[in-house]
């Protein structure tokens, strides 16, 4: 099975397992064996695998580790390992942009969450959680002094998970060492429209300039990556300096003409 996979199980806490991706290994033995052996009881094929019968009862009659349900639902969804040119791959960037400057994903549920804000609208979040085939829930649309959030209606904890082994974090964001090394690796068009939304979330404007301004509480490495991926993708002058990334005007009409 593929490194996300490994990477989704061991977003997984486990009281048994040191490492939740060994418990994957152990239903996947447990099912094959007892494929095998269709008359061998939970006693017998436990003995042959040297684990407790107690845990084998309960996957050969139908039971199922929670990392492997996460693993078969992402897998569903298209989530793991999808075609880098394809429309999945796009929108899971697309909502990792939205999380990392907009969100965030709960530290206890995984649950992700995007709010809205004055240039990113309750239809433009909603349209990139689509993009990756889930419905979604609005929050607190009628609650004062509260954000609007968008968060899945369906599969919430496993998309979470599938957008923390991209790089996103579960709970707190300041201090965030890297900037996702994924948003490398897709198309230019894909990183155009990750620009596009993190600027959109988070860049501050002024009235008697063009010139845009990212403050970030993250790490230089982290503001050095997303400042490569403003220059990459405008072709203009982004720089970094005191927890601030600041696009040029340059950079700005490049962007909003890209």
């Amino acid at each position: 099975m593929s490194p996300t996979a490994r990477a989704l199980a061991r977003t997984y806490s486990d009281r048994e397992y040191a490492d939740p991706w060994e418990k994957v290994l152990d239903y996947r033995r447990v099912r094959e064996y007892a494929a095998d052996h269709p008359k061998h009881g939970r006693t017998r094929v436990g003995n042959a695998l040297e684990l407790p019968p107690s845990r084998v009862r309960a996957w050969i009659n139908g039971g199922m580790p929670d990392p492997v349900r996460g693993i078969q639902a992402a897998i569903a969804h298209g989530w793991i390992d999808p075609d880098p040119d394809g429309e999945t791959a796009a929108g899971l960037v697309e909502l990792l942009a939205h999380v990392l400057a907009g969100g965030s994903i709960a530290a206890d549920t995984f649950v992700p969450a995007v709010a809205t804000a004055r240039r990113v609208d309750l239809d433009g979040i909603r349209e990139a959680f689509d993009r990756v085939g889930v419905g979604t829930i609005v929050r607190n649309d009628d609650a004062d002094g509260r954000a609007t959030e968008v968060v899945p209606a369906t599969d919430a904890s496993v998309l979470g998970r599938c957008l923390v082994t991209m790089g996103a974090p579960a709970g707190e964001k300041v201090g965030l060492e890297s900037f996702p090394a994924v948003v490398r690796d897709v198309p230019g068009e894909v990183r155009e429209s990750f620009a596009r939304v993190y600027v959109a979330h988070r860049a501050a404007e002024y009235p008697e300039k063009r010139t845009m301004v990212i403050q970030e509480d993250r790490s230089e490495a982290y503001l050095r990556g997303l400042r490569e991926l403003l220059a990459d993708v405008t072709g203009k002058t982004v720089t970094v300096g005191n927890g601030t990334v600041t696009i040029s005007a340059d950079a700005v009409r490049a962007l909003a003409a890209a």
